[in-house]
């Protein structure tokens, strides 16, 4: 369909290139720990945008800093009987090493047909969306078919304790009469067989940060030591990554495979989902990764000097458990820790599922075919975590619904927290349109 406004008089993606790359410019990096710049600059930002078009937000910190955006808007006589949408976006943005990168992170810059920059697809991209969408209407009177609570939160990037948990937990009020929500990492397309397929969130692993350690006996490294911490956390680490989970596929991986098969000609097996999550190209990667529990040695600390063999040695694994299988997953990692290794949580958090049905799915739905006649859209189950742990504390109904229509040959998902992070010009805009058009159905 052509890049016409849905509607005479406004267009929802004029403002959405330069308001990504401003919130591109404005460093939210998160280190995982109290330090760094905070969220602060880019709520505040958000907040003065909104208040340009006449719409009231409020401020709320966990931490000096560590700031939340929460604005309600478009609630009138003829939907005010309908429990609002909760639509969220994280402001805060993963580290990112400048010298690795071919434009600076936090540049914002337009060029080649992206925006560039740590954020651009997690998820400053969606806020930017959002914002465009919400000012247009607003300065065109077209109010939304449900009241929309906008939630842009802190830290979500290491584990929502300072955004929305803490959100969910301080002040529930402010989004407890939400019975949906809509956030980031669905929407966008996978191309297969020249087809696009829009992937819809419907469901995300659990969150199973562990550190293990191991102990021994201390001495002269050139003495003989059986009691070896480091060489028992070794074994332990080795033996948990190379581990080859079970195939389990849960119904929204088992929906998208199915319709896969069908788009390629070929046969779903349940037993092996494999050639059909080839035909994902890169992202196969992370699908493959949805149809297993899967854990992650990422950190190694032990030792003080090259002669002295230390008492302790420590590792942290990253352990991504899907809904309905964590008790499966803890004890699997029990047995391969052995005897000698202890395991305890630094974060956990839960796996989510939910179903794909409903007026929010026919919206999303139609909405993307709208802006993309050929377009088949399908549910999934994402590899990481996102806000929606939070608000399903509240009973809330979650999706990932960021649109986006991407160029056959981007490796899209190795952007999420990559080098050389950016979104196309024209996917943001498809977004904003798709956006617009969603809140007239949903």
């Amino acid at each position: 369909m052509s890049d016409t406004p849905n509607r005479a008089g406004y267009d929802p993606a004029n403002e959405v290139v330069d308001i990504c790359s401003d919130l591109i410019q404005i460093d939210t990096t998160n280190f995982g720990d109290r330090d760094g710049p905070g969220e602060r600059k880019a709520a505040e930002h958000a907040a003065a945008l909104l208040d340009e078009v006449g719409i009231a937000s409020q401020l709320f910190e966990s931490d000096p800093g560590r700031t939340n955006l929460v604005a309600r808007w478009g609630e009138t006589e003829a939907n005010r009987h309908r429990e609002p949408l909760l639509v969220h976006g994280h402001l805060d943005v993963v580290p990112a090493q400048a010298a690795d990168w071919q434009v600076h992170p936090f540049s914002g810059d337009v060029r080649d047909g992206y925006v560039w920059g740590r954020g651009a697809v997690d998820m400053k991209d969606f806020d930017a969306m959002v914002l465009s969408v919400i000012r247009a209407r607003t300065r065109a009177q077209a109010a939304p078919a449900r009241p929309i609570v906008l939630c842009l939160t802190a830290d979500e990037e290491a584990g929502s304790g300072c955004g929305a948990h803490w959100l969910v937990e301080h002040h529930p009020d402010q989004v407890a009469d939400c019975a949906e929500s809509v956030g980031e990492v669905g929407g966008f397309t996978a191309t297969i067989a020249d087809r696009r397929i829009y992937l819809i969130e419907t469901a995300e692993k659990g969150i199973a940060w562990m550190r293990l350690t191991a102990t021994g006996n201390t001495g002269h490294g050139s003495m003989r030591h059986l009691d070896n911490a480091v060489t028992a956390l070794s074994e332990a680490v080795a033996r948990i990554g190379g581990h080859e989970w079970p195939t389990r596929v849960r119904p929204a991986m088992a929906q998208l495979l199915q319709t896969v098969a069908e788009v390629v000609g070929e046969t779903y097996d349940e037993r092996d989902p494999t050639p059909l999550i080839r035909h994902f190209g890169h992202a196969a990667r992370m699908m493959d990764a949805v149809v297993r529990n899967t854990a992650n040695p990422t950190m190694l600390d032990a030792g003080y000097k090259v002669n002295v063999v230390p008492r302790e040695a420590t590792a942290h694994v990253d352990g991504r458990p899907l809904p309905g299988f964590e008790q499966e997953f803890f004890t699997t990692i029990d047995e391969l820790l052995g005897d000698r290794v202890t395991r305890e949580m630094v974060h956990s958090d839960i796996a989510l599922e939910t179903t794909f049905d409903g007026t929010l799915v026919d919206a999303m739905s139609a909405s993307l075919q709208a802006e993309d006649p050929e377009a088949i859209v399908a549910p999934y189950l994402m590899s990481g975590g996102t806000d929606a742990k939070a608000w399903k504390k509240l009973g809330i109904r979650n999706f990932g619904f960021t649109p986006l229509r991407l160029p056959a040959d981007l490796d899209f998902t190795a952007l999420f927290h990559g080098v050389d992070e950016r979104v196309p010009v024209d996917a943001l805009q498809f977004g904003a349109r798709v956006f617009d058009r969603f809140l007239d159905l949903a």
